[in-house]
């Protein structure tokens, strides 16, 4: 803990001579122009007209226009190119999707988009996972999307940066409360409070938020609890600034549901439970200096602690193709001895409690109930710990008479991570509940799977490293013409220990990494009038490994995900190159328009492919993968009227050949049951991602007290994961559903009135998908255990592998969903 303090406490002694020091010279005031912080850090602003890429910024007030509950709800309505998964059936975590390029909660899941708060990277180090529920949305003073693999930001930035500023008490002083009521048990209250002392040039800030709801699915409740403070002190030419943030959250995330069951309750789940609980503590502390009119220096160092644990109850595939009626001679006298009540009767009805009864009976002869119990409870917890250290010079000044801007920087990034990972045998339910029995996947207790010990623990230690140095040069030639051009180096190290099999060995996890890369930018822009901009740019981004993917690399060795890893041979680290051009300015009554193309194309890609054990498969390098598109939008803002449009069209396609899992599709080279794989080819779609994407907005204030805002997004169809052939058939038999989505499209509406007698008041309301349409954003081909009436079923059409039943699973949408609120501010 002491090395962990110093790395944080050093650098700011370094900073703080500078902090604190004075100088006769004022500091320039920033004129009235909108600029965007274009690093990590604060320091280097840009004027939109100078950035080579595609920018979409939003303040709070916009936010707080459109009553979202948090920052995923309002990125999904308003943002471009922006669409949301919503695999885990919650609204704290969804997968948020940019240009193809994805930031999820979900472990395995392929990341893409770098999350940054005041300078912080969110994105986790075990997985660059990002848990949405951590951020507080009533601290964000300001959010920026940045497209593209700007290397600036470091790591993971494949599609774009999403880049937070929070508030601080000098620029949101004041005192506000709010609560909000609504349907499935919506409640929550939120407050704020700002301020500043003009004597001794302190300011502060500290929110706050607590939401309940049961949810809209059967058995999914969530609480969440965020507070947030900040204290800061400004001086002359310098500031100080400390942040402390907290969060203790529980979600009940119930993922995909087989279509047969959302077709009589559309808020039914699979099998339950699936619980994660969140608790966060995240300090940061930041400084900046201005040595002069031209120089500055900024910097901050932080410090992040992460529990997580998960609790979910899953089927256990391996079960399907089992004998889990019948009781044999064997099984009733181990019953017996247990005092354990049986019918006298040898039967094999599949509607009978026998499936429990084997499950017990296998597990008290320690013989094979990792293949006869047909429920799991999978249970994690990981333990991350993430602290470093940035800092940046910028310097303006003049070049041959032009305004240039110049950035150089430098970071550090260190973590140590613990996952451990451990599974209950037990059996199904009628309500689709898992009951857990006195067997575990530990080698010992749960018997044997097709002749080998079942062992699924997991508990590994990771400890990784980064440096990265950064510089950014933007050249003014003349009056109309920006020329960017910037880079960053990154080397990582990772180290994993097997702290099952430390000894090391084919089956351990330990490895020792490395992974180095210089990214470079360069870009243009060129504004021959006001109301006319040009930009185009080119720039690479990289992403190491993460401790999972290396955890689980090894085709001799395949695992099972999320319930087990193998060993470790290298991985390459991804490389993503973008290209992007477009036009953008401002027509008559003051409307601002886009219109741009990308073409990312990555390479070395990240997937899972398939193993010829059923569900078995390991991480590896994808040849290449390609994300292009065309970007469109319209935006009018004025006093009492915003209206506005984006469209996207994105073609998300695979560029190489690749054999990966393909059980639940059609056409996979084994046939029915649980083995096969599928062959993807140059061309084929990436599942999830949809080809067109619109969204359309209008807000209005009527009068002085009414004001409202319509919203309306729509996007197409994606094919499922398990389709990456885009191949898949049903027949109604063997294979059920159509391994894709339908397109959708959603409503919502909010009202707001301010009453005139009382200043300060706000009543507001809310509602999501008002026509209250049935859709799915994600699906997934698998394995079904249940048949048409909902009872659970193994060998539903004979006693061999090819009897198991195929499936495709969605991700229904939200439901109609309605809150009112009050807030108060003074």
């Amino acid at each position: 803990m002491k090395k962990k303090f110093l790395w944080v406490v050093l650098p700011l002694g370094l900073l703080s001579p500078l902090v604190l020091a004075a100088s006769e010279t004022p500091v320039t005031e920033l004129s009235d122009v909108d600029v965007i912080e274009t690093a990590p850090l604060s320091g280097l602003e840009l004027r939109k007209d100078q950035i080579p890429s595609n920018i979409q910024t939003a303040t709070d007030k916009e936010i707080a226009k459109t009553n979202a509950v948090n920052i995923t709800d309002f990125m999904n309505r308003t943002l471009g190119s922006v669409y949301i998964n919503d695999i885990q059936g919650n609204g704290f975590q969804p997968d948020v999707n940019y240009r193809g390029y994805t930031a999820s909660p979900l472990l395995g899941t392929p990341q893409g988009i770098s999350v940054y708060m005041d300078g912080v990277r969110l994105n986790q180090p075990f997985g660059d996972v990002v848990s949405w529920d951590l951020i507080p949305k009533s601290a964000i003073a300001n959010m920026s999307m940045m497209s593209g693999s700007n290397p600036l930001f470091g790591r993971n930035t494949l599609g774009g940066a999403l880049v937070l500023k929070t508030k601080d008490g000098k620029n949101n002083a004041g005192t506000t409360g709010q609560a909000i009521v609504g349907n499935f048990g919506r409640n929550g209250f939120e407050f704020e409070h700002g301020g500043f002392d003009k004597t001794t040039n302190l300011n502060w800030f500290l929110t706050g938020n607590h939401y309940k709801d049961s949810g809209w699915r059967d058995n999914s409740p969530t609480e969440v609890r965020q507070v947030f403070g900040k204290v800061g002190w400004e001086g002359e030419r310098s500031d100080v600034k400390l942040t402390t943030a907290y969060a203790d959250n529980q979600m009940y995330g119930n993922g995909l549901q087989e279509q047969r069951f959302l077709e009589r309750d559309y808020s039914s789940v699979y099998t339950t439970p699936d619980i994660t609980d969140n608790r966060s503590l995240f300090m940061n502390l930041e400084g900046s200096y201005h040595l002069s009119d031209n120089i500055s220096f900024s910097g901050n160092s932080y410090y992040r602690n992460i529990k997580t644990k998960t609790y979910n109850g899953d089927i256990n595939e391996g079960s399907l193709d089992q004998a889990v009626y019948g009781l044999s001679a064997a099984d009733k006298t181990a019953l017996h001895k247990a005092g354990i009540p049986f019918p006298s009767a040898t039967m094999t009805s599949q509607n009978t409690p026998f499936p429990s009864l084997r499950c017990i009976a296998q597990a008290l002869q320690n013989d094979e109930p990792g293949e006869k119990c047909n429920g799991l409870l999978n249970s994690t917890k990981t333990n991350q710990e993430n602290w470093g250290t940035a800092g940046q010079m910028v310097w303006n000044s003049s070049f041959l008479g032009n305004d240039n801007h110049f950035l150089f920087g430098g970071a550090y990034d260190e973590s140590v991570e613990k996952f451990v990972q451990s599974t209950q045998l037990g059996y199904l339910n009628p309500d689709r509940s898992i009951t857990g029995i006195n067997s575990y996947a530990d080698g010992v207790t749960g018997g044997d799977v097709d002749g080998e010990p079942f062992d699924n623990r997991v508990s590994l230690k990771g400890n990784s490293r980064t440096f990265s140095f950064f510089l950014e040069d933007t050249l003014a030639i003349g009056d109309y013409l920006n020329i960017t051009a910037s880079g960053r180096y990154n080397h990582t190290s990772i180290i994993n220990k097997d702290l099952l099999n430390p000894q090391g060995g084919i089956d351990s996890l330990n490895g020792n990494h490395s992974f180095d890369r210089f990214n470079p930018a360069v870009g243009m822009t060129y504004t021959p009038i006001k109301e006319f901009n040009v930009y185009a740019g080119y720039n690479e981004g990289s992403r190491a490994p993460t401790t999972i993917e290396l955890g689980c690399a090894n085709p001799d060795n395949p695992c099972k995900l999320p319930n087990a890893m193998a060993g470790d041979p290298p991985l390459k680290q991804v490389v993503t190159r973008t290209w992007e051009a477009g036009f953008r300015g401002q027509a008559p009554w003051q409307v601002d328009w886009h219109v741009g193309y990308f073409h990312a194309e990555n390479k070395n890609d990240i997937m899972f492919v398939a193993d010829n054990q059923a569900g078995y498969g390991y991480f590896k390098n994808f040849g290449k993968t390609q994300r292009q598109g065309i970007e469109a939008s319209l935006d009018r803002k004025v006093e009492n009227l915003s209206i506005g449009a984006n469209y996207t069209y994105l073609d998300a396609t695979y560029q190489s050949t690749e054999i990966v899992n393909g059980v639940g599709n059609s056409t996979n080279n084994v046939g029915r049951g649980l083995d096969g794989t599928i062959t993807v080819t140059p061309g084929n779609k990436i599942p999830l991602i949809p080809e067109h994407s619109f969204k359309t907005y209008l807000d209005y204030q009527f009068t002085p007290e009414w004001g409202a805002n319509v919203n309306v997004m729509g996007f197409s169809g994606v094919f499922a994961r398990g389709n990456e052939n885009n191949a898949h058939q049903p027949d109604g038999k063997y294979y059920l559903g159509q391994g894709k989505t339908s397109g959708y499209t959603i409503t919502n509406l909010g009202v707001r009135y301010h009453p005139s007698y009382l200043k300060g008041l706000q009543v507001f309301g809310q509602v999501n998908n008002i026509f209250d349409q049935h859709y799915e954003t994600a699906a997934q081909l698998g394995a079904t255990g249940f048949d048409n009436n909902g009872n659970y079923i193994a060998r539903p059409f004979s006693n061999s592998n090819a009897s198991v039943q195929q499936a495709t699973f969605y991700a229904p949408g939200a439901p109609r969903l309605f809150w009112f609120g009050l807030r108060y501010s003074f």
